[in-house]
Formats: C-alpha cells, sequence, structure tokens
C-alpha cells in the first residue's frame, strides 16, 4: 500500500506559494522586458547566455539541453527557430556523427550583447535591489542547498 501524502502545513504551504508566486513573477516579468527591449524571447535569451557564458560561443546539443533542464524536442524547436533567423548555427560533430554543436553565430553575440545590459537592469530593480547583501547571500545559500538536494533525487 502507498504511503499517504505528507500535505504541507501551513508554514511550509505559505513558503512553497510565496516562492512560486515570486519566481512566476519575476520570470514572466522579465520574459516580458527581454522581448520588448531586445524582441527576443526568454528562450532566445537563455540559449545565448549558456552559449556565450558557459559553453565558449558553442556546445554540444545534449550538453546544451541538460544546462538549461530542457527535453531533447524543445531544444531541437527552439534551435530551429533561432538558426531561422541566424542566431545560432548547427555543426555536426567531427568525433560523433550523432552528435552535433549548436555555435553563437556572429549575429547571435549582438543580440545577447545587446539585449544583456537592459536585462540585467531588469533584474536588479526587479530583484537585487529588494534584498540586502546579507539576505541575497543568504537566499543564494539556500538556493545552492536546493540544487544540491535535487541532485540527489529521482527526476
Amino acid at each position: 500500500m502507498d504511503a499517504p501524502p505528507r500535505w504541507l502545513n501551513r508554514e511550509e504551504k505559505a513558503a512553497w506559494d510565496s516562492f512560486i508566486r515570486m519566481q512566476e513573477t519575476l520570470i514572466g516579468r522579465l520574459s516580458r522586458r527581454i522581448q520588448a527591449d531586445s524582441g527576443m524571447s526568454a528562450s532566445d535569451y537563455i540559449v545565448l547566455v549558456s552559449l556565450t557564458e558557459r559553453g565558449g560561443g558553442r556546445m554540444r546539443f545534449l550538453d546544451l539541453a541538460k544546462l538549461v533542464e530542457w527535453e531533447k524536442s524543445r531544444m531541437s524547436h527552439q534551435v530551429t527557430r533561432m538558426a531561422k533567423r541566424g542566431l545560432v548555427a548547427r555543426e555536426e560533430c567531427p568525433d560523433d556523427g550523432r552528435g552535433a554543436f549548436i555555435v553563437a553565430t556572429p549575429a547571435g553575440y549582438k543580440a545577447i550583447e545587446e539585449a544583456a545590459p537592459p536585462h540585467v537592469e531588469h533584474v536588479r530593480r526587479l530583484f537585487i535591489d529588494a534584498l540586502t547583501p546579507n539576505q541575497l547571500s543568504t537566499l543564494g545559500r539556500l538556493s545552492k542547498r536546493v540544487l544540491d538536494h535535487m541532485e540527489k533525487q529521482p527526476d
């Protein structure tokens, strides 16, 4: 027999509800600002930031999908849309005929370089400026703790 659900108590539910509302509101507002400021979708921005900041301008397709926590099909559709607009290109992997690299094009670099300054200003205005340095440090540690915990849990 399955164990009964471990329902959230009042404090747990309040914390969870506040976190979800904050996260969804923040992401929604930032997504709308990216679109308005640069014409890029939030998904375009995530892919380009991942490629240019973490990947040196190119990453294996599956590594990129894993980094942004997307299914392969979502990443494939996103890359196809971005390639049609000239922001990224697919390159075959010479070591593995099944693998591919996703590469930020010069237009992709230009787009992210133009979009990043207003985006970081919105992040600062909506998120960073709401917290003291100590609160920000605590939030960073708590977020890392939850991420580390999730790594140990089955998906």
